[in-house]
C-alpha cells in the first residue's frame, strides 16, 4: 500500500491538484476520527484507483492551507482531477459512496490519458 503523503506547503499541494489525480484528507493529530480515516482512505484508494495519490493536511499545523480550502470542520475529504474539485466530503460520510462517486471522474480521466 502507497503511504499517504504529508504536505505542508501550498505550492506543494496547488501543483498535485493541477497535475494527475489527489483525493486530499484535511485532519488534526488530535482528531480520532481522521487519524482512523487516513489508512482506511488510503487503503481503497490504493484498492479502487491506483493512479490517484493521498495526501494529508495536518489542519493544526497548516491552518493557512484548511482556510484557503474552505475546511472549518474535521475530517474533510476533498479530491481533484487536472486541478477540478470532483468530490468532497465534511464530518460524516461513507467511504463506499465516496468511492463509488469517484469511479465514473477516474474512468473518464484515465481514458482520456490521465497520467
Amino acid at each position: 500500500m502507497t503511504e499517504v503523503q504529508n504536505i505542508t506547503d501550498l505550492k506543494t499541494l496547488e501543483a498535485m491538484k493541477a497535475e494527475g489525480a489527489v483525493a486530499i484528507l484535511f485532519g488534526g493529530a488530535r482528531c480520532a476520527v481522521c487519524q482512523s480515516l487516513r489508512p482506511q482512505l488510503a487503503s481503497k484508494i490504493d484498492q479502487h484507483f491506483p493512479e490517484m495519490r493521498c495526501v494529508y493536511i495536518d489542519c493544526e499545523k497548516a491552518p493557512d492551507i484548511c482556510a484557503q480550502h474552505g475546511v472549518f470542520s474535521l475530517p474533510v475529504v476533498k479530491v481533484f482531477i487536472e486541478g477540478m474539485l470532483v468530490t468532497e466530503d465534511a464530518r460524516v460520510f461513507s467511504l463506499g459512496e465516496l468511492m463509488q462517486r469517484l469511479e465514473r471522474p477516474y474512468a473518464f480521466w484515465r481514458e482520456q490519458g490521465g497520467r
